[in-house]
């Protein structure tokens, strides 16, 4: 069964309306967990995970070097938010162009 071009217009606005409750809360990256061992002989550190948790955001940029940031144990339930947005917001955005891919196909008006 064919979506009607109407209907994929309704969805299009649905998804587009969406866009609007991130707010601006968003972050491109991955939020890295990592355990550090010290080195220290008898350190507790030695025979488990190591010190930490410890977190960091790493983000890649064409042609550069990746960028790499310490993140306060204090943010890192904000910066998990933040970067599940951006991932939901690709998300929003991939099908809304999916959507005018699809009337453009059907040389409608976009």
């Amino acid at each position: 069964m064919t979506i009607s071009t109407d209907e994929l217009k309704k969805t299009r606005a649905d998804l587009t309306a969406q866009l609007a409750a991130f707010d601006g809360k968003i972050l491109r990256g991955s939020l890295i967990e990592s355990y550090k061992k010290c080195g220290k002989p008898g350190c507790k550190c030695a025979t488990g995970n190591g010190h930490g948790p410890k977190h960091s955001m790493t983000v890649n940029f064409p042609k550069r070097k990746p960028e790499n940031d310490y993140i306060p144990l204090d943010y890192v339930a904000q910066v998990k938010e933040y970067v599940s947005n951006y991932q939901r917001l690709k998300e929003i955005l991939e099908q809304i162009c999916m959507i005018n891919r699809e009337i453009l196909k059907r040389r409608e008006e976009l």
